[in-house]
């Protein structure tokens, strides 16, 4: 115990064993949905849902336990959730890209954040982009979210003359998806720090009690074989050199790196790691050990592994520490003897939990600065061009291509980065080819 407190400066911290338990223990309850709601939404790829579960949880599990131990840094990781739908809407499902070269992308991605991470140009690129795009970019993939799972709950459905329609809403299968939407809604502006963990519990028995839901025949068994995702990344590395997926990873890597930073940035405000230059107390390594876990979920067979900010209900119990996310870890492995849990987890059951993560997402629309027209034109499109194209890359493109285009117009040129300019070109090249 003393070795414990000792190295994860308990006392200079101003925290204790039990609170940094309880706060690990929160944070875990936080966030675990994913391990559900992340093997639903792939095995729409095609990949194997038992071995992604897997996959996942030894992800959240190796990736944490290096930020804890590691980078000392009270934040969880998992797979997550914006990676994953662009995952597996825009790059496998829209441009018919199989999920085992889409995965060899995450890898690369993974790769080169890792060369970010130890050179210090992270800084120089999150410098490059506009904050406003940074929130536009937060709001879209929230926007995008949420779409899926109204799509995935049979509330909005394909429709010949409008392209979309209001879906039957007395249908057994959509009323369930809708109960526990509202369960998680209610739960979470009441303050509730586990809302979306309650809400598909509830709406799990709910849909067992009324024949909707299979029962499970077990709660606990042995992990299932990870064979057929791991390694997949590796074999193949070779089918990533083309301009489709050179943009698919860019994508990867522009959301897992600022979705990245802006949780240290929020989790280090929070325990007062943020100093006066803005620099970040452990935040060095605290990017570092996510890059590595998007290299090592990757491997295992999951999207890109990345920060979360529900690491910041742990902090709201008292949680500054390291321990806390060795907690998270732990208990990611421990859940790796639940999967038979896994059929009990339906679309109608994760949609809510979509929707949900979806609208908190797309709270930093009222960070943009709407009232410059430059800026409002560049955002919107950023962002509703996500959900009508069903692509986060292409939101991304039109939007920063756009800004730049407006930034011109308006001889603002000198206030635009150079590396903006290098990616407006890249998109250029990308839409024409």
């Amino acid at each position: 115990m003393n070795f414990i407190s000792n190295y994860f400066q308990f006392k200079e911290k101003g925290t204790n064993f039990k609170t940094e338990l309880i706060g690990g223990l929160t944070t875990f309850l936080t966030m675990a949905y994913t391990l559900f709601v992340i093997p639903e939404v792939l095995s729409n790829t095609g990949m194997p849902k038992e071995a992604v579960f897997v996959a996942t949880a030894l992800a959240g599990a190796i990736g944490t336990l290096i930020m804890g131990i590691y980078a000392k840094f009270p934040m969880a990781l998992a797979p997550g959730m914006g990676l994953n739908a662009f995952f597996t809407f825009s790059v496998c499902l829209g441009m018919n890209i199989p999920w085992q070269t889409a995965m060899a992308g995450v890898l690369a991605s993974g790769i080169i954040f890792i060369i970010l991470s130890i050179t210090g140009f992270r800084e120089t690129v999150i410098k490059a982009i506009p904050n406003n795009l940074k929130y536009a970019v937060s709001a879209g993939i929230g926007l995008f979210i949420a779409f899926i799972g109204f799509k995935n709950a049979g509330i909005v459905v394909a429709d010949p003359a409008t392209f979309v329609a209001l879906g039957n809403l007395t249908e057994p299968s959509v009323l369930l998806a809708i109960f526990g939407l509202i369960v998680m809604a209610v739960l979470t502006v009441r303050g509730n720090k586990i809302a979306i963990f309650i809400g598909l519990v509830v709406t799990v028995c709910v849909g067992m009690i009324f024949g909707l839901v299979d029962v499970p025949k077990a709660i606990i068994s042995i992990p299932p074989s990870i064979a057929p995702t791991f390694g997949v990344a590796v074999k193949n590395l070779g089918n990533i050199f083309n301009p489709q997926m050179i943009m698919v990873i860019f994508t990867f890597l522009f959301m897992d790196f600022f979705d990245t930073a802006g949780t240290i940035v929020a989790v280090g405000s929070k325990i007062g790691l943020i100093k006066k230059d803005g620099y970040v107390e452990g935040g060095s390594k605290a990017l570092l050990a996510d890059s590595v876990a998007t290299c090592v979920g990757a491997v295992l067979g999951t999207t890109n592994t990345t920060s979360y900010s529900e690491s910041l209900s742990g902090i709201a119990v008292g949680a500054k520490t390291g321990f806390s996310s060795v907690v998270v870890g732990v208990m990611f492995l421990i859940s790796l003897f639940f999967s038979p849990l896994l059929s009990v987890i339906t679309t109608q059951v994760t949609a809510p939990a979509l929707i949900i993560v979806g609208s908190l997402m797309f709270m930093s629309v009222a960070d943009v600065e709407w009232n410059k027209s430059e800026i409002a034109i560049s955002s919107f499109l950023t962002i509703i061009l996500m959900p009508l194209t069903y692509s986060i890359g292409e939101g991304i493109a039109f939007g920063f291509l756009t800004y730049v285009i407006l930034m011109l117009a308006k001889k603002k040129y000198k206030e635009v980065h150079p590396v903006m300019y290098g990616l407006a070109v890249l998109f250029i090249i990308y839409f024409i080819i």
